[in-house]
């Protein structure tokens, strides 16, 4: 998701910046560069070899590396970054920000970043609540700086309250619309659809598929880091999403259908990855089926096509971007949905691919087009992600 973003992780002198170290690993994890500067009363809390080993890359400190007159350079530092965390931020660290003091390498290459800067305050409660504090984190939200909210709970003195610092897997939430955020997607509203539905035959039963809903989730999650207003309509999955996805949660087809039919005029771009029932029983039954003979009969009913019906009402404004899960004949049976339901592309996966489909971490993809076909190589379902918003992008400007 941060694949050679590069950050500057500022570590200051807090007890708190054990956490630092969870929090490289996670950057890391995720593609990022990590460079690591702390300050000098932060080596008594956390080692700069452990940063080190785990950024892959020198700890920096101070300004001079040795005698010979080499320097660690704070202004080439403050334009290399695409983001500066300062993760723990001290009451002490904050206020030589707010006030624009400059005795640390790290408050040097503050003042010299033209970058997007993030702090995460940790510190104990009564330090939280002073009002010079609460008038430093303004002043810095008022610089454009993003401050996370300190987080409630024990405390270093002992004490319970607001005060610690976010855990790394929020601070990475936090950072990651940020460093993601796409101008072509700012003010776009995008409604999605992700996961199965259920058709019941009875109070007990129900016909349904395996989609797990992972690759609607990844996709609608991306795109709520990237800027846009995102509405997805989720069947019943086990996946999480993004704060900022309105997720609105549907069961049968007839669920999802009336729900996209409420948001769709709202909506700029329609993408329907969810894996609709074709059929549903013409009737259920009020009351357990019981077993009864060798053989039960049902009769099934076609649901409504969504991608059909909300194809009949495009306008030329909308774009839409269809799913074309296929065991036979793939290419030929994606290019017809393309054509039938006014897609403008259609994403193609096949069950014949290793690794690829439901329930998978993984997915290969083939995007066609009025202009042709691209193939995809089989990649993680949140790098999939990226390279099916990227050709939507791409496509819609050409438009």
């Amino acid at each position: 998701m941060l694949k050679d973003k590069r950050i500057i992780l500022g570590v200051t002198g807090g007890i708190a910046a054990y956490k630092s170290a969870t929090l490289v690993r996670l950057l890391v994890k995720a593609g990022a560069e990590v460079q690591v500067i702390m300050t000098e009363q932060a080596h008594n809390f956390i080692t700069p070899l452990t940063l080190a080993t785990l950024s892959r890359r020198p700890v920096l400190t101070d300004f001079a590396k040795d005698k010979t007159g080499e320097w660690n350079n704070h202004v080439d530092l403050g334009l290399w970054a695409d983001l500066l965390l300062i993760a723990p931020a001290t009451a002490n660290t904050l206020a030589k920000m707010a006030n624009g003091h400059c005795d640390s390498l790290l408050l040097a290459t503050y003042l010299s970043a033209r970058c997007p800067v993030a702090v995460a305050p940790a510190m104990d409660l009564d330090m939280y609540k002073h009002p010079a504090v609460v008038r430093n984190l303004e002043l810095l939200k008022s610089f454009g700086h993003h401050v996370m909210d300190a987080a409630s709970g024990e405390l270093a003195s002992g004490l319970v309250g607001q005060g610690r610092m976010p855990e790394p897997e929020q601070i990475m939430d936090s950072i990651k619309p940020i460093l993601l955020r796409d101008d072509r997607l700012a003010g776009k509203n995008i409604l999605i659809t992700a996961g199965p539905t259920q058709e019941a035959l009875d109070p007990v039963r129900y016909i349904t598929n395996h989609s797990s809903g992972k690759m609607g989730y990844a996709i609608a999650n991306l795109l709520a880091v990237s800027g846009a207003q995102v509405t997805m309509l989720s069947g019943v999955v086990n996946q999480k999403a993004h704060p900022n996805v309105q997720v609105i949660r549907t069961v049968s087809a007839s669920d999802m259908y009336e729900n996209a039919l409420k948001h769709y005029d709202h909506a700029d771009i329609v993408i329907l990855s969810a894996a609709v029932a074709d059929y549903r029983p013409s009737t259920m039954a009020d009351k357990k089926i019981k077993k009864s003979g060798n053989t039960l009969v049902l009769e099934l009913v076609k649901t409504f096509d969504i991608a059909a019906e909300l194809g009949k009402i495009k306008s030329k404004s909308k774009f839409h971007v269809g799913f074309a899960l296929e065991t036979n004949d793939e290419a030929e049976n994606a290019k017809k949905k393309l054509n039938s339901k006014k897609f403008d592309m259609i994403v193609l996966n096949s069950l014949q691919d290793v690794g690829a489909g439901f329930g998978h971490d993984t997915n290969k993809i083939t995007i066609l087009d009025s202009l042709g076909t691209t193939p995809y190589a089989l990649k993680s379902k949140n790098a999939v992600a990226q390279d099916i918003v990227e050709a939507m992008l791409q496509r819609m400007s050409r438009r």
